[in-house]
């Protein structure tokens, strides 16, 4: 039996470029608000318009995908059971930092095979604030200060981002530019589309604001 090797080639743009997605993560004074839209697709093909880039983690944690959606499921599944198992043996809910670095080992882990570019985003109880990362398709991990956006519509969503952000910004505010943003990237970008995908996480935890599929 011939043994074949994966021959996707990681190191080439076009699987860099071809992931078809807009999602968005920011900061504001009371946490962070999570989005993206619910367009997939294969190619050029709009294989559904109705998936779900945008999970709950834990209370105090969500997980954006972009990429291959197999292999972005396949890590979001593990982050929850390991986040489950976690807060049973400890009693804690694991923080946003702990879940981030286990999607930075299991990426790292199977570098050069996961095509998974996500976006972590919570709030810390420890920090008392908001907190973003983002990970790459090799496993390095991004901790952000303010904004961060992945996926084919994110040139677009961050030329409105770093126009219109500010520091103090107000959860409406934020809002507001997040779905702003989100209308560039799904007006310009072919791969990305249909409706919106929102949460924030706060001190009071998880909470949908839009579009949220569970």
């Amino acid at each position: 039996m011939e043994i074949k090797k994966d021959s996707r080639d990681f190191s080439s743009p076009d699987h860099i470029l071809k992931t078809g997605t807009t999602t968005i993560g920011i900061k504001y004074k009371d946490g962070v608000i999570v989005a993206t839209e619910s367009q997939a697709t294969a190619g050029t093909f709009v294989a559904s318009t109705r998936a779900q880039k945008l999970f709950k983690v834990n209370n105090f944690s969500a997980a954006t995908m972009s990429g291959s959606v197999a292999d972005c499921q396949f890590v979001v599944n593990q982050i929850q059971a390991l986040s489950n198992i976690r807060e049973i043996e400890t009693g804690k809910i694991p923080s946003v930092k702990y879940i981030s670095n286990l999607v930075r080992n299991i990426i790292y882990s199977g570098r050069g095979y996961y095509l998974a570019l996500m976006i972590i985003g919570g709030y810390s109880e420890e920090e008392n604030q908001g907190a973003l990362y983002g990970i790459d398709f090799v496993g390095t991990l991004f901790e952000e200060d303010n904004f961060l956006s992945y996926g084919s519509g994110s040139p677009y969503a961050l030329g409105v981002i770093e126009a219109e952000w500010k520091p103090d910004l107000s959860e409406k505010q934020v809002m507001d530019l997040v779905k702003k943003a989100l209308t560039s990237a799904t007006t310009r970008d072919a791969g990305s589309g249909y409706k919106f995908q929102i949460v924030k996480i706060t001190k009071d935890g998880f909470q949908p604001i839009e579009g949220f599929l569970g």
